[in-house]
């Protein structure tokens, strides 16, 4: 369990990409693309005094349009150069960084009628939105820390399949713990069975798709156990 200084550093770190993350959707218009609203993100990361990146060069990956369902690491990702237009589903990953301590924080936003919408008329946008903020909720309410990497994974994965969506996470993994290098990381996986509890902060990123469905959605928040044995979101 982490301890409070810990907790308070981790927090500054993901709050800037909160913050980051809450003024970008207001900056988008119908001319953006991948590449302007990583750099748009960036940016903002920058004014906030987090200019670096513990995800190799890629403090801002973003996917839109007929790249949404794409599941790729941010070694080999680069951003496209395609217009969002009028109407797009666009998903921003952001993973700030500064002295070892790592934020990582993802959301989807729906683009209609050329801007944001918080309430999207699109009912596929509607459900993947709502699916992945309950799915949150759930895991909240009775994750606790003798569960392992692997009980998660196979929770996560069922929650998933029965409600109609599939994972579309590259490596099948639904989240990582947060380390001082990436090789170090414990991800949510089959074959982890490590206790949750052996690490001090894990984020919860499932990457899903409708079936039968065009579009791609992420939601991630960094999560630990406090002193009580609670799990708490950064």
């Amino acid at each position: 369990m982490p301890s409070l200084e810990q907790i308070h550093l981790y927090r500054n770190v993901q709050d800037a990409a909160k913050s980051a993350m809450a003024r970008l959707p207001s900056l988008l218009s119908i001319d953006d693309s991948e590449r302007s609203i990583a750099q748009k993100a960036h940016d903002l990361l920058c004014q906030s005094g987090y200019p670096d990146t513990w995800y190799y060069d890629c403090p801002a990956l973003v996917l839109a349009g007929s790249r949404s369902c794409l599941s790729i690491s941010g070694k080999q990702y680069q951003a496209s150069d395609e217009k969002i237009g009028g109407k797009n589903l666009i998903s921003i990953d952001l993973s700030p960084e500064k002295k070892g301590v790592w934020g990582d924080y993802s959301r989807t936003f729906a683009f209609e009628f050329g801007s944001f919408v918080e309430y999207p008329k699109t009912l596929e946008y509607r459900n993947g939105l709502r699916f992945l903020v309950q799915l949150h909720e759930e895991m909240m309410r009775w994750l606790r820390p003798e569960v392992s990497f692997h009980q998660l994974f196979q929770w996560t994965n069922v929650r998933i399949r029965e409600s109609g969506f599939v994972n579309l996470d590259f490596r099948s993994n639904v989240g990582h713990s947060l380390e001082s290098q990436r090789e170090l990381r414990q991800f949510i996986q089959s074959n982890n069975h490590l206790p949750l509890s052996a690490v001090d902060f894990f984020s919860f990123e499932p990457f899903v798709r409708l079936k039968g469905g065009q579009w791609g959605f992420k939601h991630e928040d960094i999560f630990y156990f406090d002193q009580a044995g609670q799990l708490a979101i950064l």
